[in-house]
């Protein structure tokens, strides 16, 4: 069975518990994911409204994508946590298909310039490693 996300409901915001990255986030430079390409980012989007968090990020390579749409519910030093679907289609193999809607945790690790999904092998038992550069 699927978590569900954590429903938006009028009002709700997003927890910001770091400023320094939430500008981070707000000013990021693109997502990756290493079956599609590490040196040709997608675009990731952060959007604030009233308070709200949203994220909306893609990556295609080939007929490889990844897509991601949610919201961030909480942003904190060194992580934050996103509330939605991830769906990634055709890579690293043709016909392959992952996704899925939940609350999904991302982090910085050793000092890398990126927040890395901290769940691995979500879909089929492949790593997939989704970065979000800043």
């Amino acid at each position: 069975m699927l978590d569900a996300p954590h429903a938006a409901y009028p009002g709700e915001k997003t927890q910001i518990l770091s400023e320094a990255d939430a500008q981070r986030l707000l000013h990021n430079k693109g997502v990756t994911l290493q079956w599609i390409d590490w040196n040709t980012r997608g675009t990731a989007v952060v959007s604030p409204r009233d308070g709200l968090w949203t994220l909306r990020a893609a990556q295609a390579g080939g007929k490889g994508r990844l897509f991601l749409d949610g919201t961030i519910t909480e942003i904190g030093e060194g992580y934050f946590t996103f509330d939605g679907t991830i769906r990634i289609s055709d890579t690293p193999d043709p016909g392959r298909q992952c996704e899925n809607t939940k609350s999904w945790h991302f982090a910085v690790t050793q000092n890398r310039p990126y927040y890395r999904l901290r769940e691995f092998e979500w879909c089929d038992g492949l790593t997939d490693y989704i970065d979000i550069y800043f």
